[in-house]
């Protein structure tokens, strides 16, 4: 097929490339920025130059294409309700265009917040909400509902930490603050359970997504489903020979809220749905070789 990537030189995107390359697969990749076109082109890919706003663009790359993976985000947390906006336009463009016509059609969305304190699963989180933080899920909600309209659209929730070697994402921003402040702090008794997964079985899942899950599919990027922030801090503290303590929220600023929460995270019926199985390493793993520190 050939796959439309939205964000195909951000983290995930980069790795959701050359995946799909390597299963045979051609890719068309927006890029905003000089740096980002010739990112995608050295991974193999063509280029469309655009952005997340330029819905122009957006509906040329899915009628020029078999198939569309959505991934393109502002993360701008001091924002979030426009740029949930700028995302909900954007997936309404898709929409429109793919309308009738059986493309796949995958988006990333997110695990976390889907049941406080209990496991979630695939089947949670299927009614709409109010507010800006439920707009990421109503989005999904509403690819979902594609279904009924000839697109086989599916939503990849993905955990709160998608992780390689490579400092990238919340935890990137613990471990920045921790050395900043000399303490590698929990929120609590550091007790919240976190999903996370490796941006490979991440990039795994995408691909399959849009080979093979039916129609209305909601799938759980998640490798682990429980890692708890303590361990995370504790972690962070050997690995930078400081001191690990119970803090405030407020020590990591914007993400303080994020690491309040207890949102462990099921896979279950998506390993069974589509044969995906997470083989890279846990976020522990990771950190503990040391290069996110170096």
């Amino acid at each position: 097929m050939r796959v439309f990537v939205t964000g195909a030189s951000g983290f995930i995107g980069s790795n959701v490339v050359p995946e799909l390359l390597q299963h045979g697969h051609t890719v068309l990749g927006m890029a905003r920025s000089d740096e980002g076109a010739a990112k995608v082109e050295a991974m193999g890919a063509e280029v469309l130059r655009g952005n997340i706003d330029d819905l122009d663009s957006i509906r040329k790359g899915a009628v020029d294409s078999d198939a569309v993976i959505h991934l393109a985000f502002k993360h701008d947390f001091s924002d979030f309700a426009t740029n949930m906006a700028s995302d909900r336009a954007a997936v309404e463009a898709f929409a429109e265009v793919l309308a009738g016509t059986d493309k796949p059609f995958s988006i990333a969305s997110g695990v976390a917040g889907l049941r406080f304190g209990e496991m979630s699963t695939e089947l949670d989180g299927q009614v709409e909400g109010e507010g800006p933080m439920a707009a990421r899920r109503n989005t999904g909600i509403f690819t979902l509902a594609l279904k009924d309209k000839g697109v086989r659209s599916s939503i990849v929730r993905l955990s709160p930490t998608v992780h390689n070697e490579n400092k990238e994402g919340f935890i990137g921003h613990m471990v920045d603050v921790s050395r900043e402040s000399g303490v590698a702090g929990y929120v609590g008794d550091g007790s919240q359970r976190w999903p996370t997964v490796h941006v490979k079985d991440a990039a795994a899942l995408f691909r399959l997504a849009i080979e093979q899950a039916p129609a209305g599919s909601t799938l759980h990027g998640v490798g682990e489903g429980a890692v708890t922030i303590r361990s995370i801090a504790e972690t962070i503290g050997r690995q930078l020979s400081i001191p690990v303590e119970s803090v405030e929220a407020e020590h990591y600023d914007w993400l303080g809220p994020f690491l309040s929460m207890d949102s462990p995270s099921s896979n279950d019926l998506t390993r069974e749905l589509l044969g995906w199985e997470p083989t890279h390493p846990g976020l522990i793993e990771d950190l503990d070789n040391g290069h996110w520190f170096e």
